[in-house]
Parts: C-alpha cells; sequence; structure tokens
C-alpha cells in the first residue's frame, strides 16, 4: 500500500480569530462542515482530552471513528486524533491584518491496520485519501461561510 497522500488547504476568512474559534471549536458542529462526518457526539469536552464519536458516510458506507482532542489552544488550533484510522484532524487559526487564516490539515505518516481493514469497503484508502483531500477544502469553505454570515 502506498504512503497516505498530504491532505491540507487553507481559507483567508474576514473575522477575527475569535469568531472563526467560536465555530471550530465547536466540535459538535463538525458534521454542519464536512463532506463526510454525519454526526459527531462529543463527551467530556469542550476541550483538551474530551472524546468524539463520530459517525461517517462515503457512498453506500457508514462507520463509527472514536476521536480524543489532542490539541486545545484557544483561538489558536484544535486538533483531535481518530483510533481507527491514525489520523490526526488539525485546525490551525493565524490572525491577519484583514481576519484570519484557517488551516486544515489531516496527519497521517502512514496507514494503520484500521485503514487497511476499512479501506477495501469504501473503496480503497488511497483513493480515499483524494476525497479527503476536497473534503477538506470544502469543509473549510463552510466554516468561512458560516463564520462570516
Amino acid at each position: 500500500m502506498t504512503a497516505p497522500l498530504p491532505v491540507a488547504a487553507a481559507i483567508e476568512i474576514d473575522a477575527a480569530p475569535e469568531q472563526v474559534w467560536a465555530a471550530v471549536s465547536d466540535l459538535g458542529r463538525m458534521p454542519e462542515f464536512s463532506p463526510e462526518l454525519r454526526k459527531a457526539y462529543v463527551f467530556g469536552g469542550p476541550g483538551l482530552g474530551a472524546t468524539i464519536l463520530g459517525i461517517n458516510r462515503r457512498k453506500a458506507v457508514a462507520w463509527p471513528t472514536t476521536s480524543k482532542v489532542v490539541r486545545w489552544e484557544p483561538n489558536r488550533a484544535v486538533a483531535w486524533k481518530t483510533r481507527e484510522s491514525g489520523a490526526t484532524w488539525v485546525y490551525e487559526l493565524e490572525p491577519t491584518a484583514t481576519g484570519t487564516t484557517l488551516t486544515g490539515r489531516r496527519v497521517l505518516p502512514a496507514y494503520t491496520i484500521g485503514s487497511r481493514l476499512i479501506g477495501p469497503f469504501i473503496g480503497g484508502a488511497a483513493g480515499h485519501d483524494g476525497e479527503l483531500a476536497a473534503g477538506i477544502e470544502a469543509t473549510l469553505v463552510k466554516i468561512k461561510a458560516a463564520v462570516e454570515r
């Protein structure tokens, strides 16, 4: 199996970091923004150590994920690590002269056994990477629209 493809994107948002943080740190809202995450239940949060039970869907296949918040820096960054795939999803905020740059990325040095097992059921892990790359861009566009409303 090949190495995971990079999954990252950035967008400029015409809002202060505090406004962007209000959307990004509300992890229960992530299904509103993500094309794959359909439900998110947050336990023990918000904040570092919170657990997220997610329900994902890709085409006709749905599956649960369990994640733990591993980074929580108000108005700067939030990240959670997904147990099944080993991926860490990171959202970082950087103030600019006119608002905030929001960067979203997936950190995944190698596919895990979980990725290899579920891969065939969702059309292959490598093919899924391409969809996730497009998905992170779509997620950022939706966050921007929600914050700038």
